[in-house]
């Protein structure tokens, strides 16, 4: 006779579950941390104009943005319209706000702060500058357009 049998019915061991809290914990957590939220609702359509030297920020952190178009809604009205984080604003609203977002930011990284114009290509620049005007009395001075890619068409001589 054989010391094993075989086909022997013996119950197996179960695997245990004790650390399957922890892993989902884990994960749920590392999920929360790596996620980004949009912060604002577009409130007004923008059709970003095309450029060919495009330069892509690093630290999006620091980037505060200003949409300027034609309200969603018509009740707005059908001229541009300012749109600062989820409001509709007048240029002389700017200087505030800069303000206020620059204490959102750390001490260290108030002067690195920049400034990014949305703006639809259908926008007459009045708009723009009067925005312009208030970000350079607020000392707000790095600024960004937002911009879709297009090829770079070469010049042959």
């Amino acid at each position: 006779m054989s010391k094993f049998k075989k086909g022997s019915n013996r119950p197996t061991g179960s695997i245990s579950t004790a650390s399957l809290p922890d892993i989902v914990f884990m994960l749920l957590f590392f999920f929360m941390v790596a996620t980004v939220l949009r912060t604002e609702d577009e409130k007004v359509q923008v059709t970003k104009p095309e450029a060919s030297e495009l330069y892509k920020v690093e630290k999006k952190h620091l980037i505060r943005y200003i949409n300027i178009g034609m309200p969603m809604d018509k009740r707005y009205g059908t001229e541009p319209v300012i749109q600062l984080n989820d409001a509709f604003s007048q240029a002389s609203d700017v200087r505030d706000w800069i303000d206020k977002e620059r204490e959102t930011l750390a001490e260290s990284e108030q002067s690195k702060m920049w400034v990014s114009l949305k703006v639809d290509q259908e926008t007459k620049m009045g708009i723009v500058t009067s925005v312009k005007q208030e970000l350079r009395q607020a000392s707000a001075l790095k600024l960004l357009y937002s911009a879709t890619s297009r090829a770079r068409t070469g010049v042959e001589e």
